[in-house]
């Protein structure tokens, strides 16, 4: 098992999860967080972290595609183990649906 950052996380972003993170395993694109699965020792400290409530453990169904999402980014993406202030409109697209087509590919800052 590992924890998967779906959907809810893009343009909001929100880094209170990274903070946590005993083994460092999240990455930044630049509306977007993920996990790296082969990093992630499943601890689950993440999860209650992120006031969006966008990290998942994988078992639970529907998930494959943001598992694959977060594995193929997090390689080409900096780390990231700081807590930053959310983006400014954070508020107003967190439980937005329907917000896959506004992911950026781009990376983040990292540390």
């Amino acid at each position: 098992m590992t924890y998967v950052v779906t959907e809810n996380c893009i343009k909001c972003k929100y880094t209170d999860c990274v903070e946590v993170c005993p083994v460092d395993c999240f990455y930044e694109g630049e509306n977007f967080l993920v996990i790296n699965p082969d990093e992630c020792i499943d601890c689950g400290v993440c999860e209650p972290e992120c006031p969006a409530e966008a990290i998942k453990p994988d078992t639970e169904p529907g998930l494959e595609d943001w598992l694959k999402l977060n594995a193929d980014l997090s390689v080409s993406w900096p780390n990231i183990t700081r807590k930053r202030d959310a983006p400014p409109d954070a508020k107003e697209w967190d439980g937005k649906p329907g917000k896959l087509p506004l992911l950026s590919q781009e990376p983040g800052e990292g540390d």
